[in-house]
């Protein structure tokens, strides 16, 4: 039987259980996210997201489908789970105790020493952010109060260790597409202007969602997204209704829903950080990696990054299934978000290319 990723969880409160009043919340208090296992239907999302999780290395998630389809709230529900990061105690950019080091950290070696955690990090990019809001800039403050040439921090910064998510990733300008896939292939960020000159490290998965019909792709960002996944409106009458009484029981009283669907939250934190121990060790077999070449070189995927892809990301399906050992039902599941967007198209052919896919995996892969 096929194991689950993903605890069962208890029905939702009533929509009138709260009374409309109980939605003024103390702006002091912290409003906990909304809960990853409270999320109804999208499967295929979050088990892209909790792989990219477990092995940051598959590379990011690019999100198909329309507005209002719970897109950013499965990602910042995603980071709630994942355990707090160990970070250099008052470094801005969150560097890891053993390094990478920003040029801060690196000027003082004893600092490296002084510990501290913070939560995993999901930075937005807003619509119409400009070169300087995502590399940091000078701080016009220090600048025109003291005289001192500073550095400010910017998006990326924020991002590192973490979840960078771009909404509309398809009307980024070209030459922020270009910054963003240098950064993320290096995994430094290097500002030199004004007399300024920080370099700090950047790694981060890159989560981005896209409308096709508002705009196409460029082909160099496209194949940076290790998974692909389209996410449609959920037809199902029950699940319709049953998103609309979480989200109001959410709206209403955030904490209960938060401490309804804790007990599910804490099993998958600790199936997520498990996965995340184990995925180095888990092995893929050679008569499966055969399988999984062949199904790429038939399906006309050029170079070998589907292959390689689809390794990793299998890896981490059975990481997350407690397996020390990817199986051929783990490269089935994955191959659909790998190769989708890998295969050769023409100018009419859609950008999902996942009935192709899925033919060729019934060949490759017969029951």
């Amino acid at each position: 039987m096929k194991p689950k990723l993903l605890t069962p969880t208890p029905p939702t409160p009533a929509l009138n259980a709260h009374p409309p009043q109980s939605k003024i919340q103390n702006p002091k208090s912290k409003i906990p996210p909304y809960p990853f296992t409270a999320i109804v239907g999208q499967e295929e999302l979050k088990m892209a997201l909790l792989i990219a999780a477990v092995s940051p290395l598959v590379g990011g998630v690019l999100i198909l489908g329309q507005r209002g389809t719970g897109k950013s709230t499965i990602v910042r529900g995603l980071a709630g789970l994942l355990p707090p990061l160990a970070v250099v105690a008052g470094c801005r950019y969150g560097c890891a105790p053993r390094g990478p080091f920003c040029t801060e950290c690196q000027a003082d070696p004893a600092r490296q020493a002084q510990r501290a955690v913070r939560p995993v990090p999901v930075v937005d990019v807003p619509l119409g952010a400009t070169a300087d809001r995502l590399t940091g800039s000078l701080d016009l403050e220090q600048a025109l109060g003291h005289g001192v040439r500073a550095y400010e921090p910017g998006l990326l910064a924020r991002a590192n260790r973490g979840f960078l998510y771009i909404d509309e990733v398809n009307l980024l300008e070209d030459h922020l597409v270009d910054l963003l896939l240098d950064v993320a292939a290096s995994g430094v960020n290097i500002v030199e202007r004004e007399g300024l000159s920080v370099r700090h490290p950047a790694r981060f998965v890159l989560v981005g969602s896209a409308n096709p019909e508002e705009g196409e792709l460029r082909p160099q960002l496209l194949d940076r997204f290790g998974l692909l996944v389209r996410v449609e409106t959920i037809a199902d009458l029950d699940d319709r209704v049953a998103i609309v009484r979480r989200r109001e029981a959410y709206e209403h009283h955030p904490a209960a829903l938060a401490r309804r669907y804790a007990p599910a939250q804490r099993a998958l934190a600790r199936q997520v950080r498990a996965a995340q121990r184990a995925v180095a060790k888990v092995g893929f077999p050679d008569p499966l990696l055969r399988q999984t070449a062949a199904l790429c070189r038939d399906l006309g995927v050029d170079g070998h990054r589907g292959e390689i892809t689809i390794v990793r990301a299998a890896c981490a399906l059975a990481a997350l299934a407690g397996r020390r050992e990817a199986q051929p039902a783990d490269v089935q599941r994955v191959a659909g978000p790998t190769l989708r967007h890998r295969l050769r198209r023409g100018p009419l052919d859609p950008l999902d290319g996942g009935e192709r896919v899925a033919a060729a995996l019934a060949a490759s892969f017969p029951a």
